[in-house]
């Protein structure tokens, strides 16, 4: 390896980063993940609408914010996982701060690891 990769701290933009310093270049980018969190948004939506649209459940769902991405481009672990299955990996979450990336072939091959802060912030391991 030439050099490390390192994309510098931009907003809240934690997944997007940590992703892209596991990875080793610039592979995911906020309008990529947005696209993702929009994508769980309407397939949570449908979920909701199954218990009925008129539902006091459905209507008050609608009018909460996303939850898996906002403002600041906080990223959600449900776009990251999705963000990663694009690419064919595996997310194992060992605790509720620690994502381990691996690729299942004939074993498990460990790629790396995400380590959230209360939920929210990334970083590589």
């Amino acid at each position: 390896m030439e050099f490390i990769f390192h994309e510098k701290q931009e907003g809240s933009l934690c997944a997007q980063h940590c992703l892209n310093n596991l990875f080793q270049g610039e592979y995911f980018s906020p309008v990529e993940l947005a696209s993702t969190a929009h994508q769980l948004d309407e397939e949570e939506r449908m979920r909701m609408a199954e218990g009925g649209v008129s539902s006091e459940d459905y209507r008050a769902f609608l009018q909460q914010p996303s939850g898996n991405m906002d403002d600041t481009g906080f990223f959600s672990i449900q776009v990251i996982i999705n963000a990663l299955k694009f690419w064919g990996l595996d997310v194992i979450l060992l605790n509720r701060s620690i994502l381990v990336i691996c690729q299942r072939d004939e074993e498990i091959r460990l790629l790396g690891g995400l380590q959230t802060k209360r939920g929210q912030n990334c970083r590589t391991k």
